[in-house]
């Protein structure tokens, strides 16, 4: 199986090396190899964005508005093939592999739009006889490092807008999910992006990341608190624009007065749902005393009706971990968990499937906020029950956390939903809702070690891949 190479300066180009993705779902399945991209190549595609800068930026916001619309009606007119390649390759279930994709195409519409769209201001100097004039430039050339876990619709939220706005970029995926970021690269090629624009290298942050960083105005990541940590040590020399989405220990508060069965889906979606490998995930369950017996048995008869398996096969509703490395750690955690003394209710075993993969059940522990596993982030179908004897102890057991991500309250309560909206110590806040699920159109962001530098979507897209001129301008 010839490997498929990387994309610098318009160029498909190989290596001597190569990487494998396989499903994770059915390990005989080899989706294919990609080229592993060096450092020098990584360097090569950082100075082949930034001599196509000059002619991006200066670009007509209508071609630009026009190549990411094009983009977004084949990825559209393809959903079910990128869908099925998105659940091959991720491990998501068919229905989530398609969805987003359709998210994918949403963002790219929307950034079509929003390329001419955003702009400045003419404002009235305090002074006589002068204006002020205030306009948007790109912020350069923007390195874009993806998580596999979105690995579709997480490019897509930062690739759209960088383009819109007249950026140009070096794009490195997950090495765990390069096939559908090579057809998304292939689909913006044939819509008429010009050579350079964007360059995506396939290779582990550790091999590529110094060259990645070193010589770039700009970059977007999304994966670890550690390795967001290294990217600013990076980036402080050459003073990079930085914006990083690092994960979180979302809570979702569940109060006595709450509709039980809101609450118990609200929990199983956020917590189980996608595997749990969202960083908007709902791990810990935060529930008032009063009702705690009755919403633990509920979220246990709702986690005994979830199949898991094979992520293509219709009836499956929790696909596999990602990989076994993946795995291991989430078990380790279940382990360090009993040693704490949390006790393991339901689930925390592998799973065996038709064909071999990472398949565990959906775990749930009792345990307190003081635990390692309410403090670290796990990424897997696992969440713990904390017990809270009213609001007050609720809401400071949510905030107690050295994230804050994603909140949320499941309540009848008027009153105490509108006070836990604006005392949730957390970017994201959702009432009688799963504490994952994102608009498309909206800011995107956390607070503490969730996220650094200014956010993701909507008006802080603008922000973050657009820099602010302001002139003045003296008539007669």
């Amino acid at each position: 199986m010839a490997a498929k190479p990387n994309l610098i300066n318009g160029e498909w180009v190989g290596s001597g090396e190569s990487i494998a993705s396989i499903n994770p779902s059915n390990l005989g399945d080899c989706i294919g190899e990609f080229a592993l991209a060096n450092p020098k190549q990584a360097r090569l595609a950082v100075v082949a964005a930034r001599e196509a800068l000059p002619s991006w930026s200066a670009t007509t916001t209508q071609l630009r508005s026009d190549i990411l619309m094009k983009a977004a009606m084949e990825i559209s007119a393809r959903r079910d093939e990128l869908g099925e390649l998105v659940s091959r390759e991720a491990g998501k279930t068919r229905a989530e592999g398609i969805g987003e994709v359709v998210r994918a195409m949403q963002i790219f519409q929307f950034f079509s739009g929003e390329a001419v769209r955003y702009g400045g201001e003419n404002l009235p100097s305090v002074r006589p006889g002068i204006g002020v004039l205030t306009s948007r430039e790109p912020v350069g050339v923007v390195a874009v490092i993806t998580p596999w876990n979105f690995p579709v619709a997480i490019a897509a939220w930062k690739l759209a807008p960088a383009l819109a706005f007249g950026n140009t970029v070096v794009f490195k995926p997950s090495e765990e999910t390069p096939a559908i970021a090579w057809e998304l690269m292939r689909i913006l090629e044939r819509n008429g992006l010009p050579p350079g624009v964007v360059n995506m290298i396939n290779a582990p942050g550790a091999l590529v990341g110094p060259a990645l960083t070193e010589k770039v105005d700009a970059i977007s990541f999304t994966g670890s608190v550690c390795t967001g940590r290294e990217i600013v040590s990076r980036a402080i020399p050459s003073m990079a624009r930085i914006q990083l989405e690092m994960g979180g220990k979302n809570p979702l508060v569940v109060l006595d007065d709450a509709d039980l069965d809101v609450a118990v889906e609200c929990a199983a979606n956020g917590a189980f749902f996608s595997a749990g490998q969202r960083c908007t995930a709902s791990s810990r369950l935060v529930v008032m005393s009063r009702i705690y017996d009755r919403f633990v048995e509920a979220l246990v008869k709702r986690m005994r009706s979830l199949k898991v398996g094979d992520a293509l096969v219709e009836d499956t509703d929790i696909g596999p971990i990602i990989n076994q490395r993946q795995l291991d750690s989430i078990q380790r955690s279940i382990q360090i968990g009993k040693d704490e003394g949390a006790e393991l209710l339901e689930g925390g075993d592998l799973v065996e499937a038709k064909t071999p993969g990472f398949f565990m059940r959906p775990t749930l522990m009792l345990g307190t906020n003081s635990m390692r596993i309410n403090r670290d982030e796990i990424f897997g179908p696992f969440a713990c029950v904390i017990c809270a004897s009213d609001y007050d102890e609720a809401l400071a057991i949510a905030n107690d956390t050295d994230y804050g991500l994603s909140s949320g309250i499941c309540t009848r309560s008027h009153k105490l939903a509108t006070h836990f909206r604006l005392n949730a110590k957390s970017g994201l806040t959702m009432v009688n809702l799963p504490t994952a699920g994102l608009d498309y159109h909206v800011p995107f962001g956390g607070r503490n070690a969730s996220s650094y530098g200014l956010g993701e979507q909507g008006k802080s897209a603008v922000e973050f891949y657009t820099v602010s001129k302001t002139a003045y301008v003296a008539y007669g």
